[in-house]
């Protein structure tokens, strides 16, 4: 089974700062929602919990908690404690996708895992204070091809490229 990561980063591979994202980038935000609906999201339990609650578990997905607490309770979501129990609960021969949603370290485990054939990449034109980054990736036989571009506007206040990356 193999999954697709899909994650917005700034130029320095910034991806949050106190469990919240950096940036309000409406047409990124559409992006992942069209990306991901009707298929399923693994997130970590600190990725569910900055999930304002009224919108989680986000809709129309299967939504899969990883959390090392078995007695954690994610409303709406299956709840597991280990990447390699996905495949119990996401039929990987269904037309639907896998996407790894974050955080920080469910990124790094699911790449060390050699869970990821794809990812697909929002690289903010810009830099922000941070505590959380995207975990180094050797690109070694990675193939980039750029999907969508966007300027900044009234609404979106950083411009990005959404790139996909394939193995």
């Amino acid at each position: 089974m193999k999954c697709t990561l899909i994650v917005a980063m700034g130029k320095h591979r910034e991806i949050g700062k106190d469990n919240d994202l950096l940036w309000k980038l409406p047409r990124d935000m559409k992006f992942f929602k069209e990306t991901t609906e009707g298929h399923t999201v693994v997130m970590g339990r600190k990725n569910w919990e900055s999930i304002p609650e009224k919108f989680r578990p986000l809709p129309n997905r299967k939504n899969i908690v990883i959390s090392r607490n078995p007695d954690y309770k994610a409303e709406g979501a299956v709840l597991i404690s280990d990447l390699k129990e996905i495949s119990e609960h996401y039929n990987a021969d269904s037309d639907k996708k896998c996407f790894i949603i974050g955080g920080a370290q469910i990124y790094k485990l699911a790449l060390e895992a050699d869970l990821i054939d794809e990812m697909l990449i929002t690289h903010v034109d810009e830099t922000f204070e941070a505590d959380t980054y995207f975990p180094f990736v050797d690109w070694e036989g990675w193939v980039e091809e750029d999907l969508i571009g966007y300027e900044k506007d009234e609404k979106n206040p950083h411009a990005f490229i959404v790139t996909k990356y394939t193995r």
